[in-house]
């Protein structure tokens, strides 16, 4: 039996995908620790796993709103509170890491102290990778206008004077870079398929395209008309109360079937007389939706575009972050979606109804499907990282 810590940051879009990994392995006979935040301890426990709580130590979930807000767009705010948390983390996780010897340590991308504890430690090392893989080739997808790329220069000094700050810790960080990507050497698992991964054959064999991790359908949606029609802007970013009356103007009262979740920032009373072909929630079984609907009105979440195309559904698209866009950019790059261009009521119309009209916009997204369909999903994951345990 070998020991494994996971560590995620606390996203539903992060989280959910290793869930079925931290499964797999538990059925194998594997013992996992998994370093997370009160939201997600009965889904971890509920799997077996041992939950270990961060939300003392988490640095972003105590910003101001307005930070909070700036989180996605400002890299030397975001390389703060990265560093701010891993060196809040430092003493409790060294100490219980030294205490465990675990045979191996699983982090996402973003938790960064996860690999920052590993390098540390000399603890063998996966990143689960629930976005794209990133290296110099996949990275231009999401290319960054002029003034982002200033800021990003202007903002360089104080993002090394964090970096040091980890390095007087004794953490083996030479730049950003070690920060925000893996190189070739890293055992590295992500969550899409070959196809769908932009550049996917410049990646080394050490990366393993596992597919996403979709849960299977466990309610029913009933539809009620021919065409069925979802709208999310999912979870972080979707305080939209102007959003999503648009939206409501441009699908009342016509022939479609219309699903809209609003999520928790906003009253659905707030959005006035809702018309009979429409249902607004605050939340929504996205995969029940998503296994009925025909197009999706989506702000591009890696989770939400994964759980699309996975369920065979286009989508017209209205990213909100850099990440999103770039999530974006591949799935029109595929022709599986188009981008909402104006968030007018006449604009939403149009574009739903030129993919729901478009025939080839569907066939791409079966093909997307067909491709997830052939990886190795949480079996595959969980060799990787049952291999890495063995070397150790």
């Amino acid at each position: 039996m070998s020991k494994i810590v996971f560590f995620c940051i606390p996203a539903h879009g992060h989280t959910n995908p290793t869930l079925s990994v931290v499964h797999e392995l538990i059925q194998r006979g594997h013992a996992v620790w998994y370093y997370s935040y009160t939201p997600f301890r009965e889904k971890i426990e509920r799997l077996g796993a041992t939950f270990i709580a961060c939300d003392d130590y988490d640095t972003e979930q105590k910003l101001t709103p307005k930070d909070a807000a700036r989180i996605g767009k400002d890299l030397a705010l975001s390389t703060r509170v990265l560093v701010d948390t891993t060196l809040a983390l430092d003493d409790m996780v060294c100490q219980t890491m030294q205490e465990l010897k675990p045979d191996c340590i699983v982090a996402d991308s973003m938790a960064v102290w996860g690999k920052a504890i590993a390098l540390k430690l000399g603890i063998p090392f996966v990143s689960s990778t629930t976005t794209f893989a990133f290296n110099q080739h996949s990275a231009k997808i999401m290319r960054q206008s002029i003034p982002q790329m200033l800021g990003m220069i202007l903002s360089m000094p104080r993002i090394n004077q964090n970096l040091k700050r980890l390095q007087d810790k004794g953490y083996p960080v030479r730049n950003i870079l070690d920060i925000l990507q893996n190189d070739n050497q890293t055992n590295t698992i992500v969550y899409t398929s070959p196809a769908f991964q932009p550049c996917a054959e410049t990646f080394s064999d050490r990366y393993n395209f596992v597919g996403p991790s979709v849960r299977p359908v466990t309610e029913e949606i009933v539809k009620t008309r021919e065409k069925l029609i979802y709208i999310s802007m999912g979870t972080v970013v979707n305080n939209s109360l102007r959003f999503y009356r648009k939206c409501i103007l441009a699908f009342a009262d016509i022939e479609y079937q219309v699903i809209l979740s609003v999520g928790n920032s906003i009253a659905v009373k707030d959005l006035g007389a809702i018309p009979d072909n429409i249902t607004v929630k605050n939340f929504v079984d996205q995969i029940a939706v998503l296994h009925k609907a025909d197009v999706f009105l989506s702000h591009c979440g890696m989770n939400s575009v994964n759980e699309s195309l996975y369920y065979q559904v286009p989508l017209v698209m209205y990213p909100q972050t850099t990440e999103q866009a770039g999530v974006a950019a591949r799935v029109a790059q595929l022709g599986a979606g188009i981008y909402l261009k104006k968030s007018t009521p006449h604009s939403i119309r149009t574009a739903v109804e030129q993919v729901l009209h478009t025939p080839s916009y569907r066939e791409n997204a079966i093909a997307i499907s067909e491709g997830f369909q052939q990886c190795s999903g949480a079996k595959g994951a969980a060799e990787q990282i049952i291999a890495q345990c063995k070397e150790q």
